[in-house]
């Protein structure tokens, strides 16, 4: 039996691989700092079974404890947020890159059969485009002037529109918000560790996941949830931009089941992998989607015109890789899973602090 350390393993995800990998067999250990803003509420959901310890990553002596009879490690503990990170630097480095160095020491004195890490398509920054002649562009940036004057999409230097399309893992980084740059951190950190330690180990690559389970109240969490405390709570959802920025949205589920295809099989060792559901959805279509499955058609998002500094524009996943070294398959649509998700959200409690995320950001002149 394989007795797995998820780190961050009372967080959202984090409960999820849980019990994908308690229902497959593994003793699980879970270990969390618990922080307030994102753990409130949920100490009751925590799947049976599962061992808790608490302990923040940057404690040595507690990860070192919590790794001694541990086979295989999947490490999820971040702080998660692109706007909270342009400002609250330091936590983000400190709670992300630190606490995994700390992590990869206790590992090189306890090695594991395996690691698996968290990484995130904030990676990439803008996603694949093309120009009309077919041409590829692989790193593309938003200029400041266009973004104050309301051209939202990304175009070339003489002006010509490009179209989003699929990313696949071979896209050049590029890396435009301090968490971004921290996730990127964490995943190559692990590659490099493994390799150098001989050590299985790969990243993969989590795009918008959603799913029950979701600091409601947590205005940094998953845009879903964020959508969801808002109407919840009689209000609009609030949209940066002009709305039609796509994204992938890949259930926790679909998530779960590919940390547990990570831990079983070998073909994708030394691996980056995204994970998403290989669609893209305007988030503008996302906000009526879920309004309508909340019985409040009513709460049109509110299209703010302004942009936030760390966003991109359009990101959506290849899923190519995860199909042909994992075996993945996306099992959960977005369009499918609205109604459990909203039943869940109708039994939680909610705050909406979406209001005071925008205070903070404008305050530092981070958005625009």
């Amino acid at each position: 039996m394989t007795r797995t350390l998820i780190t961050g393993g009372c967080g959202f995800i984090g409960r999820h691989v849980a019990e994908e990998l308690l229902d497959a067999g593994h003793e699980v250990v879970l270990y969390d700092a618990m922080i307030e803003q994102v753990h409130a509420g949920a100490q009751a959901d925590l799947p049976q079974g599962a061992q808790v310890v608490r302990g923040d990553m940057r404690d040595a002596d507690a990860l070192r404890d919590a790794l001694k009879s541990a086979d295989a490690v999947v490490h999820l503990a971040a702080e998660v947020g692109v706007g909270q990170s342009m400002y609250e630097i330091a936590r983000y480095v400190g709670a992300n890159d630190l606490g995994t160095a700390v992590l990869l020491e206790a590992i090189a004195d306890h090695p594991v059969r395996k690691l698996v890490v968290a990484s995130s398509m904030s990676v990439y920054g803008e996603g694949y485009y093309t120009s009309p002649d077919g041409s590829l562009h692989e790193t593309v940036r938003r200029r400041p002037a266009d973004l104050r004057a309301g051209k939202w999409e990304p175009a070339t230097s003489d002006g010509t529109p490009l179209s989003p399309k699929a990313t696949t893992e071979a896209k050049r980084v590029d890396l435009a918000s301090i968490y971004a740059l921290t996730k990127y951190q964490q995943e190559q950190a692990v590659l490099i560790f493994g390799e150098a330690y001989n050590i299985p180990a790969m990243a993969l690559r989590l795009f918008n996941v959603f799913g029950a389970g979701q600091a409601l109240s947590n205005p940094y969490t998953g845009v879903l949830a964020n959508f969801a405390s808002r109407i919840a709570n009689g209000q609009r959802p609030t949209i940066f931009e002009d709305g039609q920025q796509k994204r992938d949205f890949v259930h926790v589920r679909d998530v779960a089941r590919a940390f547990r295809l990570a831990l079983e099989r070998d073909e994708a060792n030394g691996h980056v992998i995204n994970v998403g559901s290989g669609s893209a959805y305007p988030i503008t279509q996302v906000a009526e989607l879920l309004a309508e499955a909340m019985g409040a058609p009513h709460l049109q998002p509110e299209i703010l015109g302004k942009f936030r500094a760390g966003d991109i524009r359009n990101c959506f996943a290849d899923i190519t890789k995860a199909r042909d070294l994992l075996g993945f398959e996306p099992q959960h649509r977005l369009e499918d899973s609205l109604g459990p998700f909203v039943e869940w959200v109708s039994r939680q409690p909610s705050v909406d602090n979406g209001s005071q995320m925008r205070r903070q950001l404008e305050e530092r002149g981070l958005v625009t």
